[in-house]
């Protein structure tokens, strides 16, 4: 076996990750999947701290959106919306990969982060508004990419469909009289639509709200 790079560790770490849950993700554990001694992880990562850190930079790594004042900022703000959600979406473990880490010790977040408080401030908002709408942009791209189009680690297609079974039956068992709406929309409650539709929607949703407020801004 040749040298063992830090992406192939990161690599392993997440598609265990994907799996079977993060609790899975051990320096045992990956070393035993990669054919080497614990010992030989630590010259890239000293702990499981660490680990989750590479694992998180990985996650954002090559994703990059540099600001460009020649284009709409509406635009830019939605591929950078929508493109953080399609990175993520590969993993389904990056929601609490990225839960368990400070944002500020991951690079490739932090340029994420940077371009996303650049637009807003393209947009005309003060620094405050700005860092709200980038926590808020940046929170909401990473919980959509944890949505429902992505399958809990570990289940099967069958004990999926029967998780979305025993979750619409119990939903529909509901007092009608108590949740009228709730009963009704039971089935398109439980059900897994489509990662696009899921995701077209949602950043419709973030988007559409700041261009909302920078055009009531710009308008007072």
């Amino acid at each position: 076996m040749g040298k063992l790079s830090r992406e192939a560790v990161v690599d392993q770490a997440l598609e265990i990750g994907s799996a079977e849950g993060l609790q899975a993700v051990t320096i045992r554990r990956l070393a035993q999947e990669l054919g080497v001694t614990p010992m030989a992880l630590y010259w890239h990562f000293k702990n499981k701290e660490q680990l989750i850190i590479g694992m998180a930079d990985h996650l954002v790594e090559g994703f990059v959106i540099t600001e460009d004042y020649d284009r709409p900022w509406q635009e830019q703000l939605r591929e950078l919306v929508a493109g953080l959600i399609k990175v993520l979406r590969h993993y389904p473990c990056a929601a609490a990969v990225l839960e368990e880490v400070d944002h500020i010790t991951v690079p490739s977040f932090l340029r994420v982060w940077d371009t996303g408080l650049g637009l807003a401030k393209q947009a005309g908002f003060s620094y405050e508004e700005s860092c709200l709408i980038s926590r808020y942009l940046l929170q909401g791209a990473i919980a959509l990419a944890a949505g429902p189009a992505n399958r809990r680690p570990g289940l099967s297609d069958q004990d999926a469909a029967e998780h979305v079974r025993v979750k619409r039956v119990s939903l529909q068992s509901l007092p009608p009289d108590v949740y009228p709406h709730i009963v009704e929309m039971a089935g398109p409650l439980c059900e897994r639509g489509t990662a696009e539709f899921y995701d077209t929607f949602g950043v419709d949703l973030l988007v559409t709200g700041i261009e909302t407020l920078a055009a009531r801004l710009h308008r007072d």
